[in-house]
């Protein structure tokens, strides 16, 4: 986040129009300009309502890319306790040991069906996203001067009424994520209270419009990982599981039993 504080306050101010060229400039830029303007025009002239229902139609194009992420965090999460076995088996830190426990879990990762790299994909793919949504809103006028309810796009929300829904809904979303976890762990924890703790920072220091499309997009995430990779559900079927392994258990042993008891009555 600080990163992406540093960036954006070194992206160029000139502002964008027709002639603009460039792949980034006159490409990408221009083209969030144009969209973001046309879609607030079918909303009467209202630029905020235009970023959110641009931030929508970004989030549904890359619903599958998510759906495919959050399919592999839960494989790598269900994992976790072999890996821990793994790492506990080759706990050495020669090179020869550090090599074998990286070979064994490209191996389990592989088996499973996993993608390590699959999680940093959508922050990769957002990150060019948010820059140019950033150069977008700071270099057309009308959008930097644009007005939505009590905001003035261009500028910082005077209540930070934005970065804090921002950041509560960031919570929610690593919550929630972490909630489908079978364990927590330091990291995780750490992730879940951090990361709305650094949005609330960046976000009170950049556009309004950018805490907006935090707002949307976090908000979008609540509902998708409810629909996808709801915790609630998957701790049920966690808890059945475990319960039915018990009871599998549990007749095998009184099978067992019974077989040891007909034995000695002969």
């Amino acid at each position: 986040m600080l990163g992406l504080m540093l960036v954006l306050a070194g992206c160029s101010t000139t502002p964008i129009t027709e002639n603009s060229t460039g792949i980034w400039d006159g490409g990408i830029i221009l083209s969030f300009s144009k969209a973001i303007i046309f879609l607030s025009k079918l909303f009467g002239g209202n630029y905020g309502v235009g970023i959110i229902i641009f931030t929508i139609i970004i989030r549904v194009i890359l619903l599958p890319l998510m759906i495919y992420q959050t399919k592999s965090m839960r494989k790598t999460a269900e994992v976790q306790p072999q890996l821990k076995a793994l790492q506990a088996k080759h706990s050495g830190k020669d090179a020869a040991t550090v090599q074998k426990l990286r070979e064994e879990q490209q191996k389990l990762y592989a088996e499973a069906g996993i993608n390590p790299v699959a999680g940093c994909l959508p922050l990769l793919v957002q990150m060019p996203i948010l820059l140019a949504l950033y150069q977008a809103i700071l270099r057309t006028n009308v959008l930097k001067t644009g007005e939505f309810l009590w905001l003035q796009l261009g500028d910082k929300d005077p209540y930070f009424i934005l970065p804090i829904f921002a950041a509560i809904l960031t919570y929610f979303v690593s919550k929630l994520g972490v909630m489908s976890q079978p364990e927590a762990n330091s990291m995780s924890t750490m992730m879940v209270y951090g990361t709305p703790i650094m949005i609330l920072v960046t976000a009170v220091n950049l556009p309004s419009a950018l805490s907006l499309y935090w707002v949307i997009t976090n908000a979008f995430s609540v509902g998708q990982t409810l629909l996808i990779n709801n915790p609630f559900k998957i701790t049920r079927e966690r808890e059945e599981k475990v319960r039915l392994e018990k009871e599998k258990v549990q007749a095998i042993k009184k099978a067992k039993k019974k077989a040891y008891k007909g034995r000695n009555k002969k």
